[in-house]
């Protein structure tokens, strides 16, 4: 098991806040008022080859759900709310499908039930990882936030090549939609109206699959957290409060 990095904030007795970051990312992607909660003790995690984290990153989202339920183990945390972005969403989705006993709600960011990667990125990763980081950064943020992209673009060449390959092969192999009715635990889903790389509809169907779901699309595209961090922040804010408080 690699190395993952806690943000631990709060002693509160309202169950953790585990935070999974997407293909590529760090738990820098969450905005501040998420990672820096006083009303809940926040894990922010970095995967392993992943931001501060040491060790080889996976090829299988199931591979990152061991990770992550090794990293809560070693943390004696039995039981959290799970929040993923994109290949994160998938992980916890994962966890809530085959580890159901320690997750108590789910938080889902821009994924889906079934994530595929197209051709021209999966090739170009190979082929031209550079180009490969801006086109991908290029698809997760609006027209006019250059500043964004670029940083973003900047992030993702910074990651090793086959850390970003291998995160975009586990994404390309994850497929849970005819498994949606096995969860039964709250869920919030929130999706940018504009995302191109996991479009709205994704969502939507996750939220006609999961029998507790709630949809909120927000004005923006896949970084939808980082875009829209005070909206965002108020969303998450508000279900916590309504299906993940003390004595729930």
């Amino acid at each position: 098991m690699a190395d993952v990095l806690p943000s631990e904030r709060s002693d509160s007795s309202a169950e953790p806040l585990l935070l999974i970051h997407g293909a590529g990312g760090s738990h820098l992607d969450w905005p501040p008022g998420v990672r820096r909660r006083s009303d809940r003790r926040v894990l922010a995690l970095d995967l392993p080859g992943h931001g501060k984290s040491a060790g080889t990153a996976r090829t299988s989202i199931s591979d990152y759900a061991r990770d992550v339920i090794a990293f809560l183990d070693r943390l004696n945390t039995p039981r959290v709310v799970a929040m993923g972005h994109s290949m994160g969403g998938a992980i916890a989705l994962t966890l809530a499908l085959d580890h159901a006993d320690r997750v108590s709600g789910l938080i889902l960011v821009s994924t889906g039930a079934k994530l595929c990667v197209g051709a021209p990125i999966m090739n170009g990763l190979l082929s031209d990882p550079t180009l490969a980081a801006r086109q991908i950064a290029e698809a997760c943020w609006p027209t006019g936030a250059e500043l964004a992209r670029d940083a973003m673009a900047d992030r993702l060449q910074k990651v090793s090549p086959e850390t970003l390959y291998g995160d975009f092969v586990a994404c390309n192999g994850f497929d849970v939609m005819r498994r949606l009715s096995d969860i039964h635990t709250p869920t919030l889903m929130l999706v940018g109206a504009e995302d191109r790389m996991t479009p709205a509809r994704y969502s939507e169907y996750l939220a006609g699959g999961i029998a507790d779901a709630q949809l909120v699309m927000l004005a923006g595209e896949h970084m939808v957290m980082l875009e829209q961090p005070i909206g965002f922040t108020a969303q998450v804010t508000g279900w916590l409060e309504r299906h993940a408080a003390p004595g729930r």
